[in-house]
């Protein structure tokens, strides 16, 4: 019987694995809980904009962040050795290369967009201190988003999971976990959960080559920052406030991505295609060291 749970590791992966998800859904709902009675008692909107965004996404770090110390305690390792290497030499450089990758792709996905009647620039969607506010207020938040989202999904889970069933095994599983968790989306299509899984594979493929998730989240921040912020997409039908750009959308939902914003836009699957291939180029050997 102690087989089952136990092998010459110790406590075999999957159940750690486990283990991960049900302390992190255990936490989530209490302070989510309190973040319901924060924002019942100050009246805040639900509006996708910076403040609302920054509650729901501590709601999700705080969990994280002590599941994760929680479980670095039971395996005796560094709460950084999950994906988050503490050298500067190693973390900046990949931050700003997935930054910059992830501002490139979704600028080439706007320009498309506009190219094929997908989207109309009428003006600019900032006036007064609004300029100094909402970038910077948008930045950080989804500097936030990028960190929060990747340690969820591909910090401690992958790791763990990968070091029972190997990396490629461990991917899938938590892609599909990436996946579901989007499908509470209203309106979610097909080619949105194609895009967000098959991006989220060629993530895990870039901690892989790169031995971080830096420029994961570099990339995760930049992609959404560009999408939310500069274009101003919709998501999830939810029209965000305080946008760079006043735009419209006419034309198909293959084009634009309809009421699910720019990551259901077809001209994604391409360049996230592009995107493996850079990583393979510029990163050719495996970094990541499981034991």
């Amino acid at each position: 019987m102690m087989r089952l749970f136990k092998g010459r590791g110790g406590v075999r992966a999957g159940w750690r694995f486990l283990a991960y998800l049900v302390l992190l859904a255990a936490l989530a709902a209490g302070v989510g809980r309190l973040e319901f009675w924060f924002v019942m008692t100050l009246h805040l909107r639900d509006d996708l904009a910076p403040v609302p965004l920054l509650l729901d996404e501590l709601t999700l770090l705080i969990p994280v962040l002590v599941a994760t110390l929680v479980m670095a305690w039971f395996e005796r390792r560094s709460v950084l050795s999950y994906g988050f290497t503490p050298s500067r030499t190693a973390a900046v450089p990949r931050l700003i290369e997935g930054a910059v990758l992830g501002a490139i792709l979704t600028a080439i996905v706007a320009v498309l967009m506009l190219l094929f009647g997908g989207m109309r620039i009428e003006s600019f969607g900032l006036h007064g201190w609004g300029w100094i506010a909402y970038p910077l207020g948008w930045a950080a938040v989804m500097l936030l988003v990028g960190f929060t989202e990747e340690a969820v999904f591909r910090g401690y889970p992958l790791i763990a999971l990968a070091r029972g069933i190997g990396f490629l095994p461990a991917s899938l599983v938590v892609t599909l976990l990436f996946g579901a968790a989007h499908l509470g989306k209203a309106g979610e299509n097909a080619i949105d959960i194609g895009n967000i899984m098959l991006l989220a594979l060629v993530i895990c493929f870039s901690f892989w080559r790169t031995g971080s998730l830096w420029l994961a989240v570099g990339f995760h921040s930049a992609f959404d920052f560009m999408q939310i912020f500069v274009i101003g997409t919709r998501n999830g039908s939810q029209v965000p406030v305080g946008t760079l750009l006043h735009a419209t959308f006419p034309g198909p939902a293959w084009v634009n991505g309809g009421p699910l914003g720019t990551e259901a836009s077809i001209f994604v699957l391409p360049l996230t295609l592009a995107l493996f291939l850079y990583i393979a180029w510029r990163h050719p050997h495996r970094r990541l060291v499981l034991d």
